[in-house]
């Protein structure tokens, strides 16, 4: 089912196929969630025979698919404004699918093109990033399955926002791809030091924030000088889509040090400003991997920060229920994917088993 707008000050219609026709109907309501409930109802009535399936006013005009993932991502920039990130990740899956479809009307986008289009880009190569330059530089790496998958779900959303006109979203039978999300990096003491060195402002901070608190980078970069408590000791998190991702992350000596530093230097809102005023700063891609080269460490994600924080929690003691609250978990079953028992801790605790049997 689809709610909608046909004009920005009019009320809100819904749409949905119902036995094989195509139901469109004003709900006379400027309410969102009230133009669902009458949708719902509609739909319930049209079940028990209350109703009989009326014409629509008029045809409604199928869209090309350029024209749709512009209406998408109007609407996403809306309905995100709270979690860009999610809306920043369909701006970038929408370039390979506009390149894709182009023009195609909507309603001719079948299951067999989507599956053409995964095929297609699964064997395609990623361009290496670099300094914008005249010369163009020559794709070098194999497209990530997790990349692809994330275009089809961006494809899979637009369908469902124009269900009713299309007789099915045909990305729904498609599989998507396998993808290998087993990431076991963890810096050791002397990796992070080489890399914190090497580091430039702000990213040293950011990641001295990562290591100590097992914040995400956005949770760090989007850090507001009103959630600084400095004298309870703590900071708070209000990001995140999840209950337990808005938390309190409790202070050491020096991440007290860091934020206390940044509240001084900084006069705006956001301790780690951005180019645009007013706004947090978005993307380290850049600086991490300068900094990684710089350091002659082995390569690592800024997001493995996160994972080192959480190995050494577990390996000094700490029970996976509160590590799971401190990290922002929902579930204890999501901590097993950062917590990583190095070789040395393994050893260790089958030489606790031997010590306790040998009693």
């Amino acid at each position: 089912m689809n709610i909608y707008k046909r004009e920005e000050s009019g009320p809100y219609w819904f749409r949905f196929n119902y036995k094989g026709q195509r139901i469109r109907k004003s709900s006379g309501v400027y309410n969102k969630q009230d133009a669902k409930d009458i949708a719902s109802a509609y739909r319930t009535k049209l079940a028990k025979g209350e109703v009989g399936i009326e014409k629509p006013e008029e045809p409604e005009p199928i869209p090309k698919f350029s024209q749709a993932m512009k209406d998408f991502l109007e609407w996403s920039e809306s309905e995100y404004a709270a979690h860009p990130n999610t809306h920043r990740r369909y701006v970038i899956s929408s370039k390979a699918l506009l390149r894709y479809f182009g023009n195609t009307p909507l309603d001719r986008i079948k299951s067999n093109h989507v599956e053409k289009f995964k095929t297609t880009r699964a064997k395609q190569k990623k361009a290496a990033q670099g300094k914008k330059s005249k010369k163009a530089i020559r794709p070098t790496k194999q497209l990530r399955p997790a990349t692809v998958n994330r275009e089809l779900a961006c494809l899979k959303h637009l369908f469902t926002r124009n269900e009713g006109l299309v007789p099915k979203n045909p990305v729904r039978s498609v599989k998507f791809l396998d993808e290998d999300n087993k990431q076991t990096r963890v810096l050791s003491e002397d990796e992070e030091k080489l890399y914190l060195l090497a580091a430039s402002q702000p990213l040293q901070d950011i990641a001295l924030l990562m290591l100590h608190l097992g914040c995400r980078p956005e949770e760090v970069c989007r850090i507001r000088r009103e959630n600084v408590h400095l004298d309870e000791g703590y900071l708070y998190n209000p990001y995140g889509k999840t209950k337990a991702a808005r938390r309190k992350l409790w202070l050491d000596e020096a991440t007290t040090a860091i934020l206390s530093r940044r509240l001084a230097k900084v006069s705006g809102t956001y301790l780690f400003p951005g180019r645009v005023q007013g706004q947090p700063i978005v993307k380290l891609n850049a600086s991490h991997n300068a900094a990684v080269k710089r350091s002659g460490v082995p390569w690592f994600r800024l997001y493995d920060c996160r994972h080192t924080y959480a190995t050494r929690m577990t390996q000094s003691g700490v029970d996976l229920v509160t590590l799971a609250a401190m990290l922002g978990h929902s579930r204890v079953e999501m901590v097993y994917r950062y917590a990583h028992p190095t070789e040395e801790h393994q050893r260790e605790a089958m030489q606790k088993k031997q010590r306790y049997m040998a009693k």
